[in-house]
């Protein structure tokens, strides 16, 4: 008799399809309980596939924890009658907040013990933590579930006992001056950010509004100027913004509108004594700085004008001056510009007079630089946050009076790859319609000498004008060490290299970012950097959106994909107002209610694109309770390119049952999460064995 083959074990897409729904729509169904079945049998698919690569996982976490410095304590700031710091134990997921009485440092003081609060709820993500101007009280919002909905808390120092003062808010924090009345914000039924509320917290008097934004595409958010004269609750969408005054101390409730909103024209405000600094974008999308008098916040006064090739960036004001974050176009980079000076004012004018202009010089190029939060208005010292592809964060102190820096505290690499081991570079891909799109690249210099092309990670974003300034990463380094190159795609649509940039890749010119990044790929390719057939694209969310759209134009570019939460049913979404982000994303997307915008976003939304086709190799991730890209978007992808059957090597997907966007809360089960991606990857590379 012959021997019969053995049967394929049946696949979940197999088990839970349903003839009448080709397109899975009822995975959209949360309450439906086949849902979760149908994701714990993915996860189970996926568990089985990884077992093999089992060993390979625990390598490359063991190697991450014996390269980290894993009890990490944080740089210190002095308030004016403690100092405060954050330490994360050796074998802790989470830090524990600490203060101390000046100059008493055995007075130690526990104010949040974030490790007790995840063992209780097992999800713990920190909202915000705020304390009072006179630091005897602690606020902070918690979320327990990874849904985004917050829990808000408050207790008298230093010893007194949690209070819960209101559930399911916004994360955000600010104590008026006046140390009783607290600020946060509230949702709507989507989850927007719609109105700002405040509550005497020594009275027992029912919390009240202070702003409710009723346009459903604008978010509302909570700000204090660095003076603490002023309270800001700006409202804003993607494209347009305004700003409402209250004194800091609330002494009034009555809000002060700087400038009535204005379809495209955004403005955000900081203040020195006597005068405003409005940065705006109604001459040049690339924003210019003007003056307003204090007494009168909408007259605005011409100061720094707008230029064509630096957009900027964001204003922090001091009692000597400013610091202006500018972004250079041209190389992609964000320096920052020391303006010391007086400015003075009159009822109907303002004016500065500057004494030195100058910007602080670069350790390297490119890199990430950034101000630091500064409590003290006042400070000389400024505090920078330096990092990029080949050099761990480090702190640095800038002393204004001496011209001196110093170092404060640089994040430590343990074994025998080490940052000196590292090479970065910047090459420039021509998109289609020739735009030269910036690509960097990361690799160990043996890899480098070498001379082959190397098997390579290609990682994008491109959305909301984020930028993907260099960032260090030791799992990273986990990968380049087996040979891999590392390489980011700054495409259009991401910041990088200013506004004009974000705005080339939005709404009618979304197509940009997608050929960008293939554009990025081929160049990486025709450089001799990387290996044409051994390519993984990698992105997340908004860039899970970008690796979609491009594996659907050219899925023979990439041998495998990554995506994290992918945001993949663009359509479909922007039909739903009823989601949180919708409404509140037009600005970015557009409205699909409008034929042309429905027929654009059709033609490069994932999910409205599929066809039978090589798809290469994909591991899908998604989260149960995400509020920014619904578990369903990543599923519905994942079900319908399986059951297709033409991809050329697997398609997985994990569901995070107990998180949300951003993955588990805790580090240890973050940094395994990353261990199995990267295994993956040097899977799909042909690395596993090393």
């Amino acid at each position: 008799m012959k021997a019969q083959s053995p049967s394929r074990p049946k696949r979940p897409v197999d088990l839970f399809f349903q003839d009448h729904d080709p397109e899975w729509l009822w995975l959209e169904s949360r309450e439906n309980p086949q849902v979760r079945r149908f994701l714990e049998a993915a996860n189970q698919e996926a568990d089985a596939w990884f077992t093999p690569l089992t060993p390979l996982i625990e390598r490359l976490y063991d190697q991450q924890l014996k390269r980290r410095e894993l009890a990490v304590t944080s740089l210190s700031t002095t308030l004016p009658h403690h100092v405060y710091w954050h330490r994360t134990e050796a074998e802790a997921e989470y830090p524990v907040w600490y203060r101390h009485p000046i100059g008493q440092p055995e007075q130690r003081q526990t104010l949040l013990d974030l490790p007790t609060l995840a063992r209780e709820t097992g999800f713990a993500e920190l909202g915000d933590l705020a304390i009072s101007p006179d630091e005897q009280w602690l606020a902070w919002t918690l979320d327990t579930r990874g849904d985004e909905y917050y829990d808000l808390y408050m207790r008298r120092l230093p010893s007194g006992e949690p209070i819960k003062l209101a559930e399911g808010i916004g994360p955000e924090l600010i104590w008026a001056e006046d140390n009783r009345h607290l600020l946060y914000s509230h949702y709507d039924g989507t989850q927007r950010p719609a109105s700002i509320w405040a509550m005497d917290t020594q009275q027992a008097d029912a919390p009240f509004c202070l702003f409710e934004e009723n346009d459903t595409e604008f978010w509302v958010g909570l700000g204090k100027t660095r003076s603490r004269q002023w309270l800001m609750i700006e409202t804003a969408s993607k494209d347009t913004s305004e700003t409402h005054l209250l004194p800091a101390d609330l002494s009034s409730r009555s809000l002060n509108c700087v400038r009535p909103r204005e379809t495209g024209i955004e403005y955000h405000l900081d203040h020195m004594p006597g005068v405003f600094l409005v940065l705006h974008n109604t001459t040049l999308p690339q924003g210019q700085l003007d003056l307003a008098p204090e007494s009168a916040p909408a007259q605005w006064h011409a100061w720094l004008p707008a230029r064509e090739d630096v957009t900027l960036d964001g204003v922090d004001a001091f009692e000597w001056g400013i610091v202006l974050t500018e972004r250079y176009h041209a190389d992609a980079q964000v320096r920052l510009r020391i303006i010391e000076g007086t400015p003075s004012a009159a009822a109907s004018t303002a004016t500065f007079a500057v004494t030195h202009d100058a910007l602080l010089p670069l350790e390297e190029s490119p890199s990430s630089l950034m101000l630091e939060d500064i409590p003290h208005f006042d400070s000389r010292t400024l505090r920078i946050r330096e990092e990029s592809f080949t050099t761990p964060p480090r702190y640095i102190a800038c002393d204004l009076d001496t011209g001196s820096r110093t170092l404060l505290k640089q994040q430590p690499v343990y074994g025998d790859l080490q940052p000196s081991d590292l090479v970065a570079r910047r090459l420039w891909a021509t998109a289609p319609d020739g735009v030269k799109v910036p690509v960097s690249v990361v690799m160990t210099k043996t890899a480098a000498a070498s001379g082959v092309p190397l098997p390579t990670l290609l990682y994008g974003y491109g959305a909301y004008g984020e930028t993907l300034d260099p960032w260090f990463s030791i799992p990273r380094l986990g990968l380049l060490e087996r040979g891999v190159a590392f390489a980011v795609a700054h495409v259009r649509g991401g910041g990088d290299c200013g506004e004009p940039w974000y705005r080339a890749g939005k709404l009618e010119h979304k197509h940009n970012t997608f050929t960008d990044f293939i554009a990025a790929r081929d160049a990486l390719v025709n450089e001799g950097i990387s290996d044409g057939q051994r390519v993984v694209a990698h992105g997340g969310s908004a860039g899970g959106l970008l690796v979609g759209a491009s594996i659907n134009l050219a899925p023979e570019a990439f041998c495998a994909a990554v995506l994290d939460v992918p945001f993949v049913d663009v359509l479909r979404t922007m039909q739903n107002p009823d989601l949180p982000l919708t409404t509140a994303e037009y600005t970015e997307w557009g409205n699909p209610e409008r034929p042309d915008v429905f027929e654009r976003i059709k033609a490069y939304s994932p999910l409205d694109n599929l066809r039978d086709q090589p798809w290469p190799a994909l591991f899908i991730q998604g989260s149960w309770h995400d509020s920014r890209v619904a578990y369903w978007e990543p599923a519905k992808l994942y079900a319908r390119i399986t059951q297709a059957g033409t991809a050329r090597g697997p398609v997985l997907m994990r569901t995070e049952m107990d998180a949300g966007h951003s993955g588990a809360s805790g580090r240890f089960e973050a940094w395994r999460d990353a261990a199995r991606q990267d295994a993956f990857i040097l899977w799909a590379l042909q690395c596993a064995d090393r």
